[in-house]
């Protein structure tokens, strides 16, 4: 569980601590000044304090301050994110806290990534996993929708559970990452449960074929993970028609944009993405660490 760092020498200005309820507002407001770069770590903040499911993981976010003034937000778990305008003595301070963590996943600009590997390389730590992505948005006017009538796209229910827990498991195994079913079934049953919510599937020929996650959901923009189409039913236009429908849920909601981020090499997803709208936001490193052995 993360625990509030220890604070650095008495000469430095900046302190660390868990944000708590009464920051929530505070950090939300320095976070939205370059929202759709901060919007996995926005969504992260705006939940402190809400109620969550059973099963989800509790967030654990820091913030840096100078005396009462906040000038840095990171997030230590679920993922390791950083406000993309974190830098110097205040990211120094925050890479120390991630320093301490035995495992975790990052996900942040390449040059904060970077800077953060190479600390956690120091700390003796190892990478499962070490990409590259590029991060995509569509804003409402962009979107072009594909011809009616080439998938029925629908609200996941209970009773596609069990496909949406295998395509979550075939996504990591294709992705290299490790299938944490293995080692709590009932937990990641639990997880994939709880999202169902922010899920549209569409079928083909009677069988669920593609998913896709809204995970984040603000006025900001929402953000979509989690989009899979099982093996047999790729080329079908089942993706295009599933994320559109993603998409249209969005910017009826509101939302400023929809984002999505693609692995670098993915072309057809590229190719996929463009035909819709999407066009490139930024850039993203991924790194999934462990302990190292000996």
């Amino acid at each position: 569980m993360a625990t509030a760092p220890e604070s650095p020498p008495e000469e430095s200005p900046y302190r660390l601590r868990l944000l708590e309820r009464r920051d929530r507002d505070t950090a939300c407001a320095a976070l939205r000044g370059r929202a759709s770069e901060n919007l996995f770590l926005l969504d992260l903040v705006d939940r402190i304090g809400r109620r969550t499911q059973v099963g989800d993981v509790e967030s654990a976010v820091l913030g840096v301050w100078e005396g009462e003034r906040l000038v840095g937000v990171a997030s230590l778990r679920p993922t390791v994110a950083f406000d993309v305008d974190l830098e110097g003595a205040p990211f120094a301070l925050a890479a120390e806290a991630v320093a301490r963590l035995s495992t975790g996943l990052i996900r942040c600009a390449p040059a904060q990534a970077e800077r953060l590997w190479r600390r956690l390389e120091e700390a003796g730590r190892r990478a499962q996993i070490d990409r590259r992505e590029t991060t995509l948005c569509c804003a409402p006017g962009r979107l072009r929708t594909p011809q009616q009538g080439v998938a029925a796209v629908r609200e996941a229910h209970l009773a596609d559970l069990e496909a949406l827990v295998e395509a979550a498991r075939a996504s990591l195994r294709e992705e290299g990452r490790p299938d944490p079913f293995l080692g709590d079934p009932h937990g990641f049953r639990r997880w994939v449960r709880n999202r169902l919510p922010r899920a549209l599937v569409a079928e083909h020929e009677g069988q669920v074929a593609f998913v896709g996650y809204s995970d984040v959901q603000l006025p900001e923009g929402w953000l979509l993970q989690g989009v899979y189409t099982w093996p047999g039913y790729r080329r079908l236009g089942l993706a295009r028609a599933g994320v559109a429908a993603l998409c249209a849920r969005s910017f009826a909601a509101g939302a400023d944009h929809v984002q999505l981020s693609v692995v670098d090499g993915n072309d057809a997803a590229h190719q996929l993405y463009a035909t819709l709208g999407f066009e490139r936001l930024g850039e993203l490193r991924t790194l999934l660490f462990e302990a190292g052995g000996r």
